[in-house]
């Protein structure tokens, strides 16, 4: 694959980059990657997709930017309050970066619209926060055999996940969490949540998915990557394929 001037320059650091190089950064411009949700998380994932040359990115978000995202949401400034999301971030990422494609879709994704949202894509982000779409995003990319991120956040703490179901040796969303329902008492708006840790989460969703993508490193499939604020502490679980479990099991 062929790099502009530009490119080369504006890359150059990845390039350089042992174990990485020119194949790792080609394969970030031949991917094609959708991010389902444009807030807290998805935010900083965002900017770091675009920013390392993501080929392609599609922003699913149905929302509007509010004045009390801004605690977080570093995509968007104050003269961004009250515009569709979507449309707002791409704006964003295409004034970062205009060898990145981007496209909005300022729809709510749900059971009716999912498969065909996230058709045709390479990987899957997922930085919502309902579980009723984290789960139709998973059966979704489950269904489509393409590995999912998947981030989430708490007052204080927060996780991140490589998934890649479809694989017959790792797991699925759902031999994560089973099948739960959101609890409104424990919203981000009831409950609070540190500004920086989002920022935190969502870049390492983005390293996750970057490293997919180029083949960097490890295999990080049913790697459960758990972040404490309050203590500086990080922990990596692993979690295995269940063999029970009612999405994947026949995988």
């Amino acid at each position: 694959m062929n790099f502009s001037d530009d490119e080369l320059e504006r890359y150059a650091r990845h390039i350089v980059l042992p174990g990485f190089g020119g194949a790792g950064q080609a394969a970030l411009k031949r991917a094609r990657v959708a991010v389902v949700g444009a807030g807290g998380l998805g935010s900083p994932c965002l900017l770091h997709l675009a920013a390392a040359g993501i080929g392609r990115l599609t922003i699913i978000d149905d929302d509007t930017v509010a004045l009390s995202n801004l605690q977080r949401q570093v995509m968007f400034g104050t003269a961004d309050v009250g515009a569709p999301k979507a449309e707002a971030a791409a704006a964003r990422l295409h004034a970062l970066n205009p060898h990145v494609e981007t496209v909005a879709v300022p729809l709510r994704l749900d059971g009716d619209n999912v498969d065909a949202l996230l058709a045709g894509h390479d990987l899957v982000i997922d930085g919502s926060d309902s579980f009723a779409t984290r789960l139709a995003v998973a059966d979704a990319a489950l269904a489509l055999r393409v590995p999912l991120v998947s981030g989430a956040v708490g007052p204080m703490d927060g996780q991140a996940a490589l998934f890649a179901g479809h694989l017959a040796d790792a797991p699925c969303y759902r031999c994560f969490v089973g099948s739960p329902e959101d609890d409104p008492a424990r919203s981000c708006a009831a409950t609070g949540v540190l500004g920086a840790l989002t920022g935190m989460i969502g870049s390492l969703m983005a390293l996750l998915a970057i490293r997919q993508l180029a083949g960097l490193g490890a295999e990080a499939a049913g790697q459960i990557l758990l972040f404490d604020a309050t203590s500086l502490a990080m922990r990596r679980i692993a979690l295995p394929k269940d063999p029970a479990c009612p999405a994947c099991s026949a995988a």
